[in-house]
């Protein structure tokens, strides 16, 4: 498989979850958890996250399931939190497949093919 990289300044709610190998419900509640998270919104009201955001959002995961801080004693750790110097730094977005455009011809045969097995399933109940 093709590595795709992917240099953005913003990041969907999705992205960040492929990034970080979290469920979005878990990104959204870690939100109402740890004040230091607060991603932006665009005119469409969904979450724009930024590299900080997201580094952030690594950390609080190593505190939490590595170092296994519970939520109140990963808050305390996060007080003395200061972000990297490097907060401009591009982050990679790896493994995600490009968009497979669908050819009419590959639907056509697929369609082809199902009718033929309706076809022979139906001449087997007769």
């Amino acid at each position: 498989m093709k590595h795709i990289g992917i240099k953005k300044l913003y990041y969907s709610i999705s992205e960040v979850s492929t990034i970080t190998g979290l469920e979005q419900y878990v990104l959204r509640y870690w939100e109402s958890e740890f004040p230091e998270l607060k991603p932006a919104k665009n005119r469409a009201g969904n979450r724009i996250y930024t590299n900080k955001d997201i580094k952030l959002i690594l950390y609080i995961k190593k505190l939490l399931r590595d170092e296994r801080y519970t939520i109140e004693g990963a808050k305390k750790v996060l007080e003395e939190y200061v972000p990297d110097a490097e907060g401009a730094e591009q982050l990679e977005l790896l493994n995600v497949p490009p968009k497979k455009k669908i050819q009419d011809e590959e639907i056509r045969e697929e369609m082809l093919e199902v009718k033929q097995f309706l076809q022979e399933l139906e001449g087997k109940l007769k």
